[in-house]
């Protein structure tokens, strides 16, 4: 497939003999290093620079140091410094876990069982540096029209003050058709879903002691709640069907937390099947007001992941401008 206004529908796609999902191998070919940001095409990123109109630019990934301590068993850096002389300095990080804030998971982060990684690689990652490596990402970036679905306003009309986000609640694409009905956007192919739950935004409202419990319970997938986005079929054929390039959420795993076995592991469906882009921790409360105050929620959408040949994810390097 060469033309990005062609996207085949979910239900066209085939299904993995091993694990029966429907997978996105063919649509780009296999050997394919970007899956769904294949969609940001020259033409895609050139209409989302008419989003900019003020030229506000908000920062919408949390300081490399955030979380602390850091969840899922993974380690603080130390972040040293160095005299190169008189006057002059230099710094670096040790122990740098690159998916351990706001970040995207790349290609390699999740395979599919017997079914092998996207694209139907079969290698390991400590092996082969190249395939599915972020640096393919990195090359051009993830740049194109954000658009903000705000579900915190969302459930803020619906629910009062009753929700709470690091409770399970699980959004389906009505939820996140209703956000954005409700700010006038419609997708549109190549644009970066941005989602906003409010758990990043309630993570940072924590004391230095409510932070360590909540990572002490965090150090399994399965220890901590959170809501997120259903792991269901329906889920990745609202997202495959609706064109975009990729989807970024401001919790720990895009998906609710616990996830419902009847519904599915929403990873697997995306990124070892579809090959989508997914990015996590985001910090997405400026934007939401920055949004209400513009009276729009679509921007110019920049992130950079680092050059790292082979690397598993990358932080997220983002910013919205408007």
């Amino acid at each position: 497939m060469t033309d990005d206004d062609v996207i085949p529908s979910y239900d066209s796609l085939p299904r993995l003999p091993g694990n029966g999902l429907r997978h996105a191998w063919d649509v780009w070919g296999r050997g394919d290093n970007l899956g769904t940001l294949n969609r940001l095409s020259g033409a895609v990123v050139a209409a989302a620079a008419g989003c900019v109109r003020t030229g506000e630019r908000i920062g919408v990934s949390l300081p490399l140091g955030l979380p602390d301590p850091p969840f899922f068993g993974r380690k603080s850096f130390r972040h040293g410094f160095e005299p190169m002389g008189p006057a002059a300095w230099d710094d670096y990080v040790d122990g740098f876990y690159l998916q351990c804030s706001s970040q995207w998971d790349g290609l390699r982060h999740i395979g599919s069982g017997a079914d092998g990684w996207y694209g139907g690689w079969r290698g390991q990652p400590a092996d082969d540096l190249e395939p599915l490596g972020i640096h393919h990402w990195a090359q051009r970036g993830i740049i194109g029209r954000g658009v903000l679905v705000d579900l915190v306003s969302l459930m803020a009309e619906t629910q009062g003050e009753s929700y709470d986000p690091f409770t399970q609640v699980a959004f389906r694409p009505a939820d996140l058709v209703a956000a954005l009905d409700r700010a006038g956007v419609t997708p549109r192919p190549g644009d970066i879903l941005c989602v906003r739950t409010g758990w990043t935004d309630k993570y940072l409202t924590l004391d230095a002691a409510g932070r360590s419990a909540l990572s002490e319970g965090m150090q399994s997938f399965r220890g901590y709640a959170a809501a997120g986005l259903t792991g269901s079929e329906e889920m990745a054929r609202y997202l495959w069907d609706s064109g975009i390039a990729a989807v970024a959420c401001d919790n720990p795993a895009v998906e609710v937390v616990p996830g419902d076995p009847a519904d599915g592991f929403l990873h697997e469906r995306l990124i070892p099947c579809l090959g989508m882009a997914i990015g996590e921790l985001f910090s997405f409360g400026p934007l939401a007001a920055a949004c209400a105050a513009a009276g729009r929620h679509e921007f110019l959408f920049v992130s950079v992941p680092l050059n790292v040949t082979g690397a598993i994810g990358s932080p997220a390097n983002a910013v919205a401008i408007l």
